[in-house]
């Protein structure tokens, strides 16, 4: 005789399934995964202005209550940052860069892909960051998007918006100031730009990610970070 499933059951097969479709999660009921969180930041990083529906986002009116939740839960000992982005809106990066900064928990980012633009303090706000080997890093000098007024006021605008990323990157992982400058000044890396593009263990060697590693690594800094700081 078939089973039929229940009301319940059906409801929540449908929850799960649009979590995976949405968000790229699946619910799973173990009490082990509770205190690790996962935060996926993938693709652009939209801010006040609605991208189009075929760009993929993440949206920071998601990502900050998320990091609420995390912050007042008893359950979560750890996040868990996945980075495969090209960048988006500066101070909706910045924003959410400064919240992961300021948790109380441990944190830990992975960078998968590309963690470019804005993805650069993204990947260094977390208590430890690891890249993956062909992973790729672009820091530039930030850049505006629509019609810029010509005026003193804008140049001003952007000088201090630009000191603001240098000096959370700065603060939040071991590369200088100086180094920093000239990797986003530099013009022979990137077609009619400004830039440097740094793979992998480049982004270690200048200091702006701790280690070269994945998942498996990422996840084990992870516990050892949570041990020690339970002692």
């Amino acid at each position: 005789m078939a089973k039929v499933k229940s009301k319940t059951k059906i409801k929540d097969d449908n929850n799960e399934m649009a979590n995976i479709k949405e968000l790229g999660i699946d619910n799973v009921p173990e009490e082990d995964d509770e205190r690790i969180f996962v935060l996926p930041i993938i693709g652009q990083v939209e801010g006040h202005m609605a991208l189009p529906p075929e760009t993929k986002t993440t949206k920071y009116e998601h990502v900050i209550p998320e990091l609420v939740s995390i912050e007042r839960s008893n359950k979560v000992e750890g996040v868990l940052i996945i980075l495969n982005t090209v960048g988006g809106d500066v101070e909706a990066g910045l924003a959410i860069a400064e919240m992961i900064r300021s948790l109380s928990k441990t944190t830990v980012s992975l960078v998968i892909g590309g963690g470019h633009s804005i993805g650069v303090p993204l990947a260094t706000a977390a208590d430890y960051s690891f890249i993956s080997p062909s992973a790729t890093m672009i820091v530039h000098p930030i850049r505006m998007n629509g019609l810029v007024v010509g005026v003193p006021q804008t140049f001003d605008y952007f000088n201090k918006m630009q000191e603001r990323i240098i000096e959370f990157i700065t603060r939040t992982s071991q590369i200088d100031k100086e180094t920093l400058r000239r990797l986003m000044l530099q013009s022979e890396e990137l077609l009619n730009d400004m830039g440097t593009i740094l793979i992998g263990k480049q982004a270690v060697n200048y200091g702006l990610i701790n280690e070269v590693g994945g998942i498996k690594e990422a996840l084990s800094k992870l516990d050892q970070l949570i041990s020690q700081n339970h002692k």
